[in-house]
């Protein structure tokens, strides 16, 4: 395993250090370079002097090891050869993952698209006949290095990081501990009570992830695969009121289904899965509170307003796990 705790933090990332890393791999940059909607890494498109631009992805430092890149990288290649629709890294000098000037990168081709439109059924369809077969070749094995979708490292971690570091106002902070320990109880319960297999995933399945053109989906960014429920890659799509998910639900799993049998139990797992979700990105910003690029993008976080609403949702949260509210097939 290579030691990560060398690697320089962003801020260190000047446009001449990324064209000297492009660069170094034989490509003459033309010097346009324009960073890209990312916030857990360094995404860039890179000019390339009489060729296609490329996408350039730095990966943050200490996050993942290369054993754990390389895993994703290994799983999005499969997919691509299947023509599963994914944006697998293209292989430089017989690698994906380059290390260059102390940084870790890989290096994508560059495939337009805009976002899919999830409330269209037929788009919805189209994109879940795709993520059964990603599913399909997901199930045959587990990530190994990879870890798991779990309450520990989705709600027990983060939470426990909010309180430790005087996140949460003084005011709140009784109601915020107190709430989550309830959650935390409450998940176990429903996660023990359904019957659910852990496959590789996507990991962070929504619309910005799955961009569309006229020959239909293609997916990017598995940085956040693991493994999981099945259940966890198809409940992001959902939007609208109750009635409308209903809806949604149905075309989805009956487009997946024929390419991968779903389990209904999984659909208990929907709500409990959209609180770890909850959780886990107030965690996340947390966590990401030291880069300056989060409190520029994110000014509304870490506010009393925003703990207050936090709060809010998650106490609603419990209401519908209290309930045991859940779709039906």
């Amino acid at each position: 395993m290579n030691d990560t705790n060398t690697e320089p933090d962003f801020a260190q990332l000047a446009p001449d250090n990324i064209i000297d890393a492009i660069e170094s791999l034989d490509m003459r940059c033309d010097a346009r370079i324009f960073p890209l909607n990312s916030y857990e890494n360094r995404v860039y498109q890179i000019g390339i002097e009489d060729q296609q631009p490329v996408i350039a992805k730095f990966y943050r430092p200490h996050r993942w090891t290369d054993e754990q890149i390389l895993e994703e990288h290994h799983f999005t290649e499969e997919l691509a050869r299947l023509e599963i629709p994914v944006v697998a890294p293209l292989c430089i000098n017989g690698q994906t993952l380059i290390h260059t000037q102390a940084y870790r990168l890989a290096l994508y081709p560059r495939r337009g698209g805009r976002v899919a439109e999830l409330d269209n059924l037929e788009h919805l369809a189209w994109i879940s006949r795709f993520i059964g077969r990603i599913h399909a070749v997901g199930s045959t094995t587990r990530f190994k290095l990879r870890p798991d979708i779990s309450i520990q490292a989705y709600a027990t971690e983060p939470s426990n990081h909010l309180l430790a570091n005087d996140f949460i106002p003084d005011y709140l902070n009784n109601a915020y501990q107190t709430l989550i320990e309830d959650l935390l109880k409450l998940l176990e319960q429903r996660f023990d009570a359904s019957a659910y297999r852990f496959i590789r995933l996507h990991g962070d399945c929504h619309a910005g992830n799955i961009l569309w053109t006229d020959k239909g989906p293609h997916f990017v960014d598995f940085d956040d695969s693991r493994n999981g429920p099945a259940i966890q890659d198809l409940w992001m799509m959902l939007s609208g009121n109750h009635n409308d998910q209903q809806e949604q639900l149905h075309r989805i799993l009956d487009s997946y289904s024929e390419f991968y049998d779903f389990n209904p139990a999984e659909i208990s797992l929907i709500e409990p899965l959209r609180t770890l979700r909850i959780i886990h990105y107030a965690g996340w910003l947390a966590q990401r509170w030291q880069d300056p690029a989060f409190p520029a993008s994110f000014p509304w976080f870490n506010t009393p307003n925003y703990w207050e609403q936090h709060i809010l949702e998650l106490r609603e949260q419990f209401s519908l796990l209290q309930e045991n509210e859940e779709f039906s097939t």
